[in-house]
């Protein structure tokens, strides 16, 4: 039997997912992170995007998380998300609506807030569309 480390996935609103993986691959603000069990112990901050669960035997899983904390412990990872839902659960048009609605908003500079707030929206949206193309890509293979 290979080795596995348990992955809980959450957000404010539900427990997303909580089972035992091979490999997790997330986010994290520096970087894409790979972990593996008995990984050395971590605290990171997540940025949006895509966290991909891999279980032997089973389709690798895929969630999407608008940003958080990552805890890894060599037999645990735990990623507190501020938004977090199945891949397959996100809505493409709404993302390139609030895509379009965020570059207007870049364009027009009213104020440092506003700015501000649509860079991070922008951001969102771009991970969102990012992680859904990915689902798409390993669904055609």
């Amino acid at each position: 039997m290979a080795m596995t480390i348990h992955v809980d996935i959450v957000s404010a609103e539900a427990e997303i997912f909580s089972g035992t993986a091979n490999m997790v691959f997330a986010p994290a603000e520096m970087g894409e992170v790979g972990i593996a069990p008995r990984h050395t112990p971590l605290l990171t901050r997540l940025k949006a995007g895509e966290v991909r669960v891999q279980v032997e035997g089973k389709e690798e899983q895929f969630f999407y998380v608008s940003g958080g904390m990552l805890e890894i412990q060599p037999h645990m990872v735990t990623v507190l998300a501020d938004t977090a839902m199945r891949a397959a659960d996100l809505d493409e048009a709404a993302a390139q609506r609030v895509k379009a609605r965020a570059e207007k908003a870049m364009v027009d500079k009213k104020s440092d807030f506003d700015y501000a707030k649509a860079q991070a929206e922008l951001a969102e949206a771009v991970a969102q569309l990012r992680t859904i193309k990915h689902l798409r890509e390993k669904a055609g293979r």
